[in-house]
């Protein structure tokens, strides 16, 4: 009968079979067992690689929109494509979709593995491959097998097998920290049988590595511990061997330490190894953070918050209960003061309800400085080992000063909580310093004058507001009159009379002549101190610096002044603007009535009066017979605005006699704007009317174009070109002519009859045709109708020339 062929790699198939006999027995049971160990180490790589493949075959289907099914067959295809395992294609698959420090750690550890040595002999054949997509595997295995592991012990074993060994690395400790700076072993893998029981709790206190990066809160690499390092697990096993400690942590608090240990020097340290060392201290982190004990209940913890609530309000010193608030790039960024105790005296003299529930650096901004009290609280919370100190200094802003006092500070942690005392020194020194901070920020000098004994009391202010060296010989108030100004003689004649005759509270301001020549203003209060028979002591009070509210006011009157003057001239100006525009141009006059043709206009002054402009018009018959036509607008307002306008008005007039066309006359009247004026720029619409063939000859200067109502039907005539007046030196003007027929009616006017904000000109056109067409009594009914149902918006003036032809 055939002998099935075994599995490739098979120690059946390479080795030949054995002799009978009962050494060769033995031979075959060791074969056979070492045969099952390899199958029960491929199975144990193939379950922790199994989570790396499910998670790339995850990527797959979210970038590929298909099924899992479908995903995995992919994956298979890809990886025979490439030439690769499908673990190594896998890992590259989830290092390019993730963005996280396992991933940075790869990219750092494939820079590195290039030039490293290869594996000693002894390590296992799946750890000996330092192929770039075998190393990005292992690393990615490695973070499946941590985060899927029961306990910190498994994922020890994990980052050992399939991370560390690649690095040279023999043995790892997981630590977990307790909230007392104690250490615990929660997981080792590498060490001897005996050392897990013998450093399964490390008191605080004793140094160790592990301890040294839970206090300074960052890796520490130790070169030989034989040398230059205190003791830890596997030392005697190992005793010139190399340690890495990095601190294992999450949200800014520390909960344990990641021991790397080498038998010799450990691998050099450059940014990409600490990087590494740093993402498989987070894993550890997380499977710490799983561990049932290392996460206390919610009941458990909201117990344990009132337990010390209870404590803090027991002590006779003022206590804070501090919980962590917010996490940015790993580390906690303030402290919420969930409690203060009725102990709590606040140096700013704020009561308890101002700080109890505020973030602690709101409360006190200035505890944030380097090596300041807010460091000390993060550094407690994050390693549990407590704070002592006497006599530090602590510093408050009081009104935008710092103000700096002295306590003694205890700072512990209990569970996630921090509990901060804090026992004030000398508080009637703190309440006085206080109280000298505030009289400097108020200008205040206080004084006490014994009436009895003659003495008399400064304070280091008074001297300053006075201008006299400290220590100087007091003032009485008797002599007060010689250092004030003599204009205040009897006011402060009122105060002291009021004050020592009539033994009442007094006030007066005066104006202090200080020895260097400067003259402050000063208020003085003060009161009398009486004894029982109604006799008077002494006398309190303070003087304060009002020089700044003094001038304050003087400079506030003085601009009152200047703007009700500018306000009076301006109301002057545009009363003479108003009163020369309605002398030119009444806002009614009566029908123009020449041969064959009826003028009329209409004049609308703005509704305020400061608004006073420059709109004007003209209708007159000239000596040869035509009639003179015209519309104009200058830009601006008030008493420019005016006499701008009666410049071009009467200069139009007086050119329109000598018999020039329109086009030539608002050529000639743009030379005047130009030259003869000062800077005044307008519109204008100008025509001429000849009775004897009925025909309106009209050019314009940026003005709107007139409009014919002819058979019930309003147009506006065709665009001419012509710039507006004054802006070019030298400007032509085009011509246009219209022959009307009987009953035509012509309208001339400004923009202030159409124009809106809210709209374009072409729809204020449209409305101005729509009422302009609307049929009429005569042309007076039709002028005083376009005013009536204007709905221009920009209370400008308004001009209105319209000539109607009678009908036959």
């Amino acid at each position: 009968m055939p002998i099935p062929p075994g599995r490739p790699g098979d120690p059946a198939q390479r080795t030949p079979p054995p002799e009978p006999g009962p050494a060769h027995g033995i031979d075959r049971l060791a074969a056979t067992v070492e045969r099952l160990q390899r199958r029960v180490r491929r199975a144990q790589a193939d379950a922790d690689g199994r989570g790396v493949i499910e998670l790339a075959k995850g990527v797959l289907v979210e970038r590929l929109h298909c099924g899992p099914a479908e995903a995995a067959r992919q994956l298979h295809l890809l990886a025979e494509e490439a030439g690769q395992a499908p673990l190594e294609l896998a890992a590259e698959i989830i290092n390019q979709a993730a963005r996280d420090r396992v991933t940075e750690a790869t990219r750092d550890f494939l820079r590195e593995v290039a030039d490293r040595p290869a594996a000693s002999p002894d390590t296992p054949p799946e750890a000996a491959e330092t192929g770039p997509a075998a190393v990005a595997a292992r690393l990615r295995t490695a973070e499946s097998g941590a985060l899927a592991a029961a306990d910190a012990q498994a994922a020890a074993e994990s980052l050992l097998n399939h991370a560390l060994r690649p690095l040279g690395a023999v043995a790892v400790a997981i630590w977990a920290a307790g909230p007392d700076a104690s250490l615990s072993l929660a997981g080792s893998a590498g060490f001897g049988a005996d050392e897990p029981a013998r450093w399964h709790y490390v008191p605080p206190g004793v140094a160790t590595p592990a301890r040294t990066a839970l206090v300074e809160r960052q890796p520490v690499w130790f070169a030989s511990l034989a040398r230059e390092g205190p003791p830890s697990i596997g030392h005697h096993a190992l005793p010139g061997g190399g340690r890495v400690t990095v601190p294992a942590g999450t949200g800014g608090r520390v909960i344990g330490v990641l021991e790397i240990c080498w038998p010799g020097a450990p691998q050099p340290r450059t940014p990409q190894m600490e990087r590494q060392v740093e993402a498989l201290a987070e894993l550890c982190a997380r499977t710490l953070e799983d561990t049932p004990e290392a996460a206390p209940a919610p009941a458990r913890a909201t117990r344990e918050l009132a337990e010390l609530v209870d404590l803090a309000d027991g002590l006779h010193d003022p206590a804070f209960v501090l919980l962590p608030h917010g996490h940015s790039g790993g580390r906690v960024t303030d402290f919420r003061i969930h409690h203060v105790n009725d102990r709590f005296v606040d140096v700013a003299g704020r009561p308890r309800g101002a700080v109890a529930g505020a973030l602690m650096l709101e409360a006190y901004p200035l505890a944030a400085g380097e090596d300041g009290l807010f460091e000390k609280v993060e550094r407690v919370h994050a390693t549990g080992e407590p704070f002592r100190a006497r006599k530090m200094p602590l510093t408050s802003l009081v009104g935008h000063v710092p103000l700096t006092t002295t306590a003694d500070i205890s700072i512990s942690r209990h569970g996630d909580c921090v509990l901060l005392i804090c026992r004030l020194e000398d508080e009637a020194t703190r309440l006085a310093g206080l109280l000298q901070h505030a009289q400097r920020l108020g200008r205040i000098g206080g004084f006490e004058e014994n009436l009895v004994n003659g003495e008399i009391t400064w304070n280091a202010q008074l001297f300053t507001l006075y201008g006299i060296p400290a220590g100087s010989e007091p003032l009485s108030l008797r002599d007060l009159p010689a250092h004030a100004h003599p204009d205040d003689d009897a006011a402060l004649g009122r105060f002291l009379r009021a004050l020592l005759h009539h033994r009442r509270p007094a006030s007066a301001a005066f104006r202090l002549r200080r020895p260097d020549g400067i003259v402050r203003h000063l208020r003085i209060v003060a009161e009398p101190v009486l004894d029982a028979g109604g006799h008077l002591l002494l006398v309190r009070g303070a003087y304060q610096d009002i020089s700044a509210q003094h001038w304050t006011e003087v400079a506030l009157a003085a601009v009152r002044d200047q703007l009700a003057h500018s306000e009076q001239e301006a109301a002057e100006r545009n009363r003479l603007a108003l009163q020369l525009q309605r002398a030119i141009m009444p806002p009614t006059r009566g029908p123009v009535h020449t041969p064959g043709l009826r003028v009329a206009v209409r004049y609308r002054p703005a509704e305020h009066d400061h608004l006073v402009g420059g709109d004007w018009y003209d209708a007159a018959v000239l000596p040869a017979g035509h009639v003179l036509l015209c519309v104009g607008d200058v830009a601006g307002h008030g008493i420019d605005a005016a006499t701008g306008m009666v410049v071009l008005r009467n200069a139009l007039r007086g050119l329109a006699a000598t018999g020039a066309g329109p086009g030539q006359l608002l050529s000639w009247l743009n030379l005047v704007a130009h030259h003869l004026t000062d800077n005044v720029t307008a519109t204008a619409l100008c025509g001429l009317y000849d009775p004897a063939t009925r025909t309106l000859r009209w050019a314009r200067a940026g003005h709107l174009p007139p409009v014919l109502v002819r058979d019930g039907r309003a147009t506006t005539l065709p665009m001419v070109r012509g710039m507006m007046l004054g802006a070019l030196d030298d400007s032509d003007y085009d011509e246009s002519h219209v022959t009307l027929e009987p009953d035509d009616t012509l309208l001339m006017y400004t923009d202030g009859l159409v124009e809106r904000r809210d709209g374009s000109m072409r729809d204020a056109l449209d409305r101005l045709m729509s009422v302009a067409q609307q049929p009429v009594t005569n042309l007076e009914a039709r002028l005083d109708h376009l005013l009536t149902h204007s709905n221009a918006d920009t209370d400008d003036d308004t001009c209105i020339v319209g000539i109607h032809l009678p009908p036959t």
